[in-house]
């Protein structure tokens, strides 16, 4: 067995954006948006830690997103907070990229229970 959930192809996450992949899916407490940036990938939770806003709906930019409602910013690297409004991180999860294959393996902190 693989480890990990597959989530996507990489042809289904444009350069420069992003998709949420829904909670369901995933088994996590909050949906996760999946970044390409530059063709690499990265997967943090989608809920702003500001505000309910979804980052996977913001602006990619040098490794990091800026949420689209009051423009805290955010490393894809490992979820830490760039810039203000924003002062907790989010939670990253790490993806494996195997061809067009992606996978999530969820951050075992946030699975759902």
């Amino acid at each position: 067995m693989s480890e990990g959930i597959i989530v996507a192809r990489t042809t289904d996450v444009p350069e420069g954006e992003a998709i949420k992949i829904d909670a369901s899916v995933t088994g996590t407490v909050d949906d996760i948006a999946l970044f390409n940036d530059d063709g690499e990938f990265f997967a943090l939770d989608d809920t702003c830690s500001h505000e309910d806003a979804s980052l996977s709906e913001g602006w990619i930019e040098d490794g990091v997103v800026e949420c689209p409602l009051h423009a805290g910013k955010f490393c894809l690297k490992d979820g830490s907070v760039q810039s203000m409004p924003a002062t907790v991180d989010v939670a990253c999860h790490r993806l494996i990229v195997s061809g067009e294959e992606i996978r999530l393996v969820p951050n075992p902190d946030r699975l759902a229970s």
